[in-house]
């Protein structure tokens, strides 16, 4: 209602301004005119709040965006990497691709459906201290150092992929030595490997909480990267980073709801931080980056690819080693559950309309 109000208010305003030598049936048609073109493009519910103008005439991507109110996650949206069978078994197989190997979290700990629910209106990815969980007796993947085992984090893969758009999450990460993480990926298989055709994007790589000597700032870190799995470069002292930036945000990331938007185009990516610019990186800053470690190509994101949303370890900053750690800076009376959440509001992806 308020906006036809608005639209009779406008088209009232042009008929009063009209000169005595233009006729007030063409001032009608004038106001008719401006009125149609104002409805051309749809009304939308939400916009990003880096752009609550619409200047950059987005378009919400339903396909892909989630409110997380349910009660239940919407399987036909996103695909729970581990879900539980009857038997509280983990099931590790892509519904939209069953011959793919799936990444079931780096060890120890390993990602369990059993993680993941709604509740309070928002999505909830735990981070869970459950040594009896039936962990794979497999290495973990590029960590031969660390065995799976006493803990378990979470996963949810979008099932859509889509090239380019604005990314907005309202989020607030674990409190706890575990990564909590919005990211994309691109993998194709061969022989059930990765092959190199396989893409990587962090948007960022929340670190909540940390014990380990000179890493207490990471609780404070923006970190995204951009990977390249090709294997002709190899692995190891991060080779396949073609780009990555670190950036002090001025809070900790485990201690509030923030809102993070990411905007990947042909152009480059701009971050953004409860609606403020915080960084902007052109493609050719990338392939600058790119060029001094020896790489022919830097900008490898220019494919439709995956999000992702996953509480996750990263062994080398350390990780919990009890129950008790790993509810060091929950509150009173929160300390007996073993778990740790990282929470989502919304997931909301906006492209430019085709």
């Amino acid at each position: 209602m308020i906006k036809k109000n608005k639209k009779s208010i406008n088209k009232l305003a042009l008929v009063a301004l009209c000169s005595a030598a233009v006729t007030l049936t063409g001032c009608i048609d004038t106001a008719e005119k401006q009125t149609a073109a104002t409805t051309k493009a749809p009304a939308q519910k939400f916009l990003p709040l880096s752009d609550p103008n619409n200047t950059g005439a987005w378009v919400l991507n339903t396909e892909v965006s989630d409110e997380f109110d349910g009660k239940a996650l919407d399987e036909d949206k996103w695909f729970i990497v581990g879900k539980l069978d009857e038997n509280g078994q983990p099931i590790y197989k892509d519904p939209d691709y069953p011959e793919r190997e799936v990444w079931i979290g780096r060890a120890p700990a390993q990602f369990s459906g059993g993680n993941v629910r709604l509740e309070d209106g928002m999505l909830k990815l735990s981070a869970r201290w459950e040594p009896d969980f039936p962990f794979t007796t497999e290495q973990g993947l590029d960590n031969v150092k660390w065995q799976y085992g006493n803990f378990t984090t979470a996963a949810i893969i979008n099932r859509k992929m889509f090239k380019y758009g604005y990314m907005e999450v309202r989020a607030k990460a674990a409190d706890a030595e575990v990564s909590s993480a919005l990211w994309m990926t691109r993998h194709a298989f061969k022989n059930g490997q990765r092959n190199d055709t396989s893409l990587e994007l962090d948007i960022f790589e929340h670190f909540g909480s940390h014990r380990m000597e000179g890493q207490a700032h990471r609780d404070r870190d923006l970190w995204w990267t951009i990977h390249d799995w090709d294997p002709k470069y190899g692995h190891e002292n991060g080779k396949n980073v073609t780009y990555t930036e670190t950036k002090d945000l001025g809070f900790r990331v485990a201690d509030a709801f923030h809102v993070y938007g990411f905007e990947w185009s042909d152009k480059g990516i701009r971050y953004y931080v409860d609606g403020k610019l915080f960084s902007d990186v052109s493609i050719a800053d990338v392939e600058a980056f790119a060029k001094k470690k020896g790489r022919d190509k830097g900008w490898v994101i220019d494919k439709a690819m995956h999000l992702w949303l996953d509480t996750e370890t990263f062994p080398w900053r350390g990780y919990p080693d009890s129950k008790e750690d790993l509810e060091a800076n929950s509150p009173e009376g929160e300390k007996d559950d073993g778990i740790v959440d990282f929470e989502v509001e919304y997931l909301r992806v906006w492209q430019k309309a085709k």
